[in-house]
C-alpha cells in the first residue's frame, strides 16, 4: 500500500514538473523563438557554465554565501539521514527524509532571501542620499556611489560589495549594477542601475535623478505599506484556513488517538487521508499564491 502511494505521489510531481515546464513554454516570447531558430548552426561564444548555478544564486541573494564548498559534506549527511530514515520507518521514513529536508532548506532560504531584500530597500534611500550629497560637493557619480557604499550598512554594503569589486576589475559602474540588480530581482534595484545606465549615456542632471529615484522609492514603501494595513484581515483570514484543518486533526490525534490510528489501520481511511492531505497542500499553496497577489 504505501509503495503504491509513494508512486503516486511521484507521478503527481512529476504532472506539476511538466505542467510548470508546459506553462513556461507556452509565456516564451516569440521573438526569443524566432532568435533561436536564426542563431541555429552558428558559431556560438563558448561558456562555462556549472550546473550549481541556481543553487549558487540562491544562496548568495540569501546571503549565505556558495553552497558548493560544503556541498559533498551535506549531501553525504542527508544521505546518511535518508538510510537511518529508510532503517527505522521504512518507505515512510525515506519518503520523510527524502522530501522534507529540501523543502525546508528552500523555505529557509526563500524567507532569508525576502528578509534580506527587504533591509536592503529600507537602506537604498540613505546611501542614494549620501550619493547625493557627494555630487553637489563636486564628485562624480560614480565616486559618489562607491563613496556612498562604503559608509553604508549591511546588509546593503555587503551586497553592493558586488558591484565594488566589479568596478574595480574594470566594468562599468551601470553595467556593475545592472548585474547587481538582476542577481536579486527587484524593481527599485532595476530603477536605480537604470538610472546609472542613462546618465552615464546621455548625461544629465544626477543629483536630480538620485532624488527623484529616492523618492519613487519612498512613496512605493508608503503604498506597500498601506496594502498590508488593508490586506491583513484577509491574510488572517487566510493563516486560519490553513492552520484549522492542521489543528483539528492534531486535536483528534491528541484525545482520541484510536479514531486516525483506525482509520490508517483501514484501507478506504488510508485514501481518506492522503487525499486531505493532499487537499491540505493544494490548499496551502492556492491561499500562498492568492496572497502573494495582494
Amino acid at each position: 500500500m504505501l509503495k503504491s502511494l509513494l508512486l503516486i505521489l511521484v507521478c503527481l510531481a512529476l504532472l506539476g514538473l511538466s505542467a510548470r515546464l508546459l506553462y513556461r513554454g507556452l509565456r516564451q516570447p516569440g521573438t526569443q523563438r524566432v532568435l533561436e531558430r536564426l542563431t541555429q548552426g552558428q558559431p556560438e561564444r563558448v561558456v562555462q557554465k556549472s550546473s550549481w548555478v541556481a543553487l549558487d544564486r540562491a544562496f548568495l541573494r540569501a546571503g549565505l554565501g556558495r553552497p558548493t564548498e560544503r556541498l559533498g559534506l551535506w549531501l553525504t549527511l542527508w544521505g546518511l539521514a535518508v538510510l537511518l530514515g529508510v532503517a527505522a520507518g521504512g518507505w515512510v521514513g525515506l519518503f520523510i527524509l527524502l522530501l522534507l529536508p529540501p523543502l525546508f532548506l528552500h523555505l529557509y532560504i526563500g524567507w532569508r532571501y525576502q528578509r534580506r531584500l527587504k533591509r536592503m530597500i529600507e537602506q537604498l534611500p540613505s546611501l542614494l542620499d549620501h550619493a547625493v550629497r557627494s555630487l553637489k560637493s563636486g564628485r562624480t557619480l560614480a565616486d559618489a556611489v562607491l563613496g556612498a557604499i562604503n559608509v553604508a550598512e549591511d546588509p546593503l554594503k555587503n551586497a553592493l560589495g558586488r558591484v565594488q569589486r566589479s568596478v574595480q576589475l574594470g566594468v562599468s559602474l551601470p553595467d556593475a549594477a545592472s548585474d547587481f540588480a538582476e542577481l536579486y530581482d527587484k524593481d527599485e534595484l532595476r530603477l536605480f542601475a537604470l538610472g546609472l545606465k542613462v546618465n552615464h549615456r546621455y548625461g544629465g542632471n544626477a543629483s536630480e535623478l538620485l532624488e527623484n529615484l529616492i523618492k519613487l522609492i519612498r512613496e512605493r514603501e508608503q503604498a506597500a505599506r498601506q496594502l498590508s494595513a488593508m490586506t491583513g484581515e484577509t491574510r488572517v483570514t487566510a493563516v486560519v484556513l490553513a492552520l484549522l484543518p492542521v489543528t483539528v486533526a492534531g486535536y483528534f490525534l491528541i484525545s482520541n488517538p484510536k479514531y486516525l490510528l483506525s482509520m490508517w489501520n483501514d484501507g478506504s481511511g488510508q485514501w481518506m487521508l492522503v487525499s486531505a492531505l493532499l487537499l491540505q497542500v493544494f490548499g496551502c499553496l492556492a491561499l500562498w499564491r492568492m496572497l502573494r497577489s495582494l
